[in-house]
């Protein structure tokens, strides 16, 4: 066989792979995703299946962002928490999983806690969309701020954990959230701190629950010896020593949301070659021209 004959053959096979986005969006619209840049930072329960899920819709170019090393109690809810991969870095897991999934997509994994000082390393190769699945407030507030400076379009995950059903999984613009305390946080950091507008829309795509938390259940496997952290990595900005509460999580739920904000990336980089990518209730403050 010629390398030129190898060449199309590689090329068929791959249109194949993502022959069925094709047939929902079109040739087009499948092109351009693989010329997008994405970064994605966390990822838990909700950054992992929003990565996969991009991956998995042709996005071309992914940077998975998350200091943390994959923990056992994050096998009920994270993709790359598996027989194998506990200790190991959680951006090199997943890349290594998502590089399987599309072996064209360039993948890249930083292992790197996201804050202040490292915004423009992090954010300063502009990419096309960023998912922000932070847990961390402080972190979530400034990566948010700092992407309307930049002029970034993003979609923001609040809240997952003590969530049990998925049917309650919203998008809206970050102003129009209910229910969920750390929209609510989140809104008074950015305004308070960042100047985003006391009223009206905020233009940051986020996604919420409107289901009223549950409250954690007290465990009995430790032996009465209560909550004992064993997070293999133990990072100084970000530690479970630190929280006062540790809320239950479901896969079901927490996957929603990840599912739900890669939606939005797909629909919005795609909505002006598709008219019905983007459903009418997501239609809100993503503005197409800041989508490069």
């Amino acid at each position: 066989m010629s390398q030129q004959q190898h060449d199309a053959d590689a090329d068929y096979r791959f249109h194949r792979r993502f022959d069925r986005l094709g047939r929902l969006y079109g040739d087009a619209a499948v092109t351009r995703l693989m010329q997008k840049r994405v970064t994605v930072f966390g990822l838990g329960g909700v950054g992992s299946f929003a990565a996969e899920a991009l991956a998995r819709s042709a996005v071309g170019r992914l940077k998975l962002v998350d200091f943390d090393e994959v923990c056992v109690t994050n096998v009920n809810r994270q993709l790359q928490a598996l027989k194998g991969t506990i200790g190991r870095p959680k951006a090199e897991v997943l890349a290594e999983r998502l590089a399987a999934i599309n072996p064209r997509a360039e993948v890249v994994a930083t292992a790197m806690f996201y804050n202040a000082a490292r915004s423009e390393q992090l954010l300063g190769d502009m990419p096309d969309f960023v998912v922000d699945c932070i847990d961390n407030i402080s972190a979530k507030a400034h990566l948010l701020a700092a992407c309307r400076e930049r002029g970034i379009a993003v979609v923001s995950s609040m809240g997952a954990a003590a969530k049990r059903d998925p049917t309650r999984v919203e998008i809206s613009d970050l102003s129009q959230t209910r229910v969920c305390p750390l929209a609510r946080d989140v809104r008074k950091i950015l305004r308070r701190k960042y100047g985003f507008p006391d009223e009206g829309p905020m233009g940051v795509a986020a996604v919420f629950s409107s289901e009223a938390r549950a409250w954690p259940r007290e465990l009995t496997y430790d032996k009465g010896q209560g909550f004992r952290c064993v997070c293999p990595n133990r990072h100084p900005e970000h530690t479970c020593d630190q929280r006062t509460l540790i809320d239950g999580t479901a896969v079901f739920v927490t996957g929603t949301f990840g599912l739900v904000a890669a939606s939005h990336v797909v629909n919005t980089l795609t909505a002006d070659l598709v008219s019905d990518a983007l459903p009418a209730s997501s239609r809100f403050d993503t503005e197409p021209s800041t989508v490069r």
